[in-house]
């Protein structure tokens, strides 16, 4: 069925664009690349990106897988359990790039559909009491900045589901629902 689900298209029509944002994939974790320049002050906002940054990535994940299992060697039953069946918490991971990958799958964008995956972006992000981001202090990732995220990982709602959740918000082509990081990839390959 989810296999099914992936395959199923939403947003089919798509109108000229003049802007693109990436998609990037390890195998299984699916990230959103955007060029810094297309992002708006509230995501920039805490980031503490550096000067020479072009595009940053974000990911949407898991606590523990993120902070706790750095190898397959540190996995524990525990993390899938808790993935499985409780509320876990999650991150948003941040990146810096300074050059365009060959590798990142290309997405074509209008404006209007960019402002909205910036809102979407912006609502991911855990704020605190002074609407600051919430920093994640860690040394497992140096290139990278973890923050505190809204929502809970499932087996429903994963790494993949986020960025094409994303998408679908947006008016972009996207998925019905997806598991895995190909669904959303192949609508732009």
């Amino acid at each position: 069925m989810a296999v099914v689900l992936s395959y199923i298209t939403v947003n089919k029509k798509q109108q000229a664009s003049d802007k693109s944002v990436y998609l990037s994939s390890n195998g299984i974790h699916l990230s959103l690349i955007i060029p810094k320049n297309e992002l708006n002050d509230a995501v920039l906002k805490d980031l503490n990106l550096p000067y020479s940054c072009k595009f940053v990535r974000f990911g949407w994940g898991d606590v523990n897988f993120y902070l706790n299992t750095p190898t397959w060697n540190d996995f524990k039953f525990s993390y899938a359990f808790g993935a499985l069946f409780l509320d876990n918490p999650t991150l948003v991971e941040v990146n810096a790039k300074n050059i365009l990958n060959p590798d990142w799958t290309r997405v074509p964008i209008r404006t209007e559909q960019l402002e909205k995956l910036n809102i979407y972006i912006q609502e991911t992000f855990k704020l605190d009491h002074s609407n600051h981001k919430v920093k994640i202090e860690q040394k497992m990732y140096p290139n990278s900045q973890l923050y505190q995220a809204n929502g809970s990982y499932s087996p429903v709602k994963t790494c993949n589901t986020w960025v094409n959740t994303g998408f679908k918000r947006s008016g972009l082509k996207a998925s019905f629902w997806t598991l895995f990081d190909f669904g959303l990839l192949n609508k732009y390959q």
